[in-house]
């Protein structure tokens, strides 16, 4: 049963167009604000476009924990992943791959040594998708 959750927990997050991250900031507590992810790999993976400077990025040079929820009006459909979180800066194939089109209001391409990927990998999941609920581990 958890496979057939965790499938659709993964079509639902790629549907969604934002998401909220936590992070923890330099005096040690949570932060979070609401994010567009660049992509998202099922429920493993989720990259994010970012600008170095960001307290994002930041954050997440100095502390790797995080965390991600995806929930939608339905009171019904949460996502909420626990993991680590990477700042990727020379990867310029991904930084391409990342790339979107609005984010040349603040960059001049992939190229731009301002803009980089923060890289989200999973290590465990909470899902409530459909009245179903799923736990568990990467």
């Amino acid at each position: 049963m958890n496979n057939e959750i965790i499938t659709k927990a993964g079509e639902f997050i790629a549907s969604q167009r934002d998401c909220i991250l936590a992070l923890i900031d330099t005096d040690g507590y949570p932060t979070a604000a609401r994010i567009t992810p660049s992509k998202t790999e099922g429920i493993e993976r989720i990259f994010i476009g970012n600008n170095i400077d960001s307290n994002w990025a930041n954050r997440a040079g100095n502390c790797n924990r995080a965390s991600i929820c995806y929930s939608s009006d339905r009171p019904e459909c949460n996502v909420t992943l626990v993991g680590t979180i990477e700042v990727l800066t020379t990867d310029l194939e991904l930084k391409k791959e990342m790339w979107s089109e609005w984010m040349s209001t603040y960059y001049s391409g992939p190229e731009d040594p301002k803009y980089c990927v923060l890289r989200f990998t999973a290590q465990r999941y909470s899902l409530f998708l459909d009245g179903k609920q799923a736990r568990g581990t990467h």
